[in-house]
């Protein structure tokens, strides 16, 4: 690995350093009539400077830059507070698969506006009765003429309710195993028959959705990939996901330990506890080994490379790091730990924010069980899980089983 930015590199995280530091400032003046209007507002002066979607080609919008480009400007953006949160899934999973496999006319309608924050995407992929399978989906599409109808459920939709646009993974034919009935779409989401529900999180936020279809007529035009397609161009959006979402970001092992320096244990300063302080170590070592990591893409990425299968093994560590570091800072509060209000907890809240968020991290792009048997079978060489199902028909698979 290497640890150093090239001639080329230096000059160029100087520049979008000195870019930050000269317009920082109109992002944190206060004038903004909420959260969401500011994320769109330093996207489009990021895009009217060539600093959003680094990579995508100009004639879409993007900057036309290096994968090594885009990622020293995240490091330079990641010292600032900024909150890119309401983009991540359009840009980072939904609009790259439109890119990849929608028509011309589609992508000149749509890239530019998403990459200017002008609209928002989400991804309808999950549904209640298909867990952590996503091929089981039954949310299902019958052709009409040049339309198709979609009629169905999806769940855990993040973003939904404030969403203009989605891709969604539909059944488009039940008589063939279950990956090979799939067919992806782009749709309105303020089309008639689509109904989205707010789930109220134990966080206190509702970001996930429920969506309901009834008799929802969307044209064939609006088709990404081949008719009976729909994995394959579901594999490239999760693979997209799972580099979108690699680290967990909120807190680290730095914070807990300040965090441990000034709090009392069961038998005193929390610091002195030899138990915490191996527990501690652990982090820091797993820290350690996701920035060296870390370091293996970006080095990948400056030589011209493609990226192994390091996101999958961030975000499994990654996750379950922030939910072990929370719970430990929430439990060491003993009564008080139950305090949410960022007025009266250390880190605003952080902590207890880390606790009731970090369950559902380890679900979204994949479930830790899903990922370990990815890096297995796929980066170990080891037997895949056996599936009984592989060659059956989805229509005569057991319902409920």
């Amino acid at each position: 690995m290497d640890f150093k930015d090239s001639d080329a590199e230096a000059t160029y995280r100087a520049a979008a350093r000195a870019w930050l530091d000269a317009n920082i400032a109109e992002y944190d003046a206060g004038h903004y009539p909420d959260d969401m209007a500011k994320a769109k507002a330093w996207q489009a002066r990021k895009a009217a400077c060539g600093y959003a979607c680094i990579t995508w080609p100009q004639e879409w919008g993007g900057g036309g830059g290096t994968p090594i480009e885009s990622v020293i400007f995240g490091q330079e953006e990641a010292k600032h507070a900024v909150d890119g949160s309401y983009l991540t899934i359009g840009l980072g999973m939904c609009v790259p698969t439109v890119m990849a496999y929608a028509d011309d006319a589609t992508k000149h309608r749509f890239v530019g506006p998403a990459v200017r924050g002008d609209e928002i995407w989400s991804q309808l992929f999950s549904e209640p009765a298909g867990g952590s399978d996503v091929a089981a989906i039954r949310t299902r599409a019958v052709r009409d003429g040049d339309d198709w109808v979609i009629n169905g459920q999806k769940v855990w939709t993040s973003g939904a309710h404030y969403s203009d646009y989605g891709i969604v993974l539909v059944r488009t034919n039940p008589d063939v195993p279950k990956h090979q009935g799939l067919t992806m779409f782009w749709l309105d989401l303020n089309a008639p028959g689509i109904e989205i529900r707010p789930i109220h999180q134990m966080s206190g936020g509702s970001s996930f959705n429920e969506v309901w279809f009834e008799d929802v007529r969307i044209s064939d035009a609006q088709r990404l990939g081949p008719v009976d397609g729909g994995w394959k161009v579901a594999l490239f959006t999760l693979m997209n996901e799972r580099l979108a979402i690699g680290t967990s970001g909120g807190v680290g092992p730095e914070d807990i330990l300040a965090f441990a320096a000034q709090a009392n244990g069961a038998d005193g300063p929390l610091l002195k506890d030899a138990a915490f302080r191996q527990t501690l170590a652990d982090w820091w070592v797993q820290s350690e080994g996701l920035r060296n990591t870390r370091m293996r893409t970006i080095t990948a990425l400056s030589k011209g490379q493609v990226p192994g299968p390091e996101s999958s093994i961030g975000k499994i560590v990654a996750a379950n790091q922030l939910q072990a570091i929370g719970n430990t800072a929430v439990e060491a509060g003993d009564q008080y730990g139950i305090i949410s209000d960022p007025a009266l907890t250390p880190l605003k809240g952080a902590f207890h924010a880390a606790t009731m968020w970090a369950p559902g991290l380890r679900i979204a792009g994949g479930t830790d069980e899903i990922l370990k048997n990815i890096i297995a079978e796929r980066v170990l060489g080891l037997p895949g899980e056996i599936r009984v199902d592989k060659d059956q028909a989805f229509r005569d698979l057991p319902v409920g089983a």
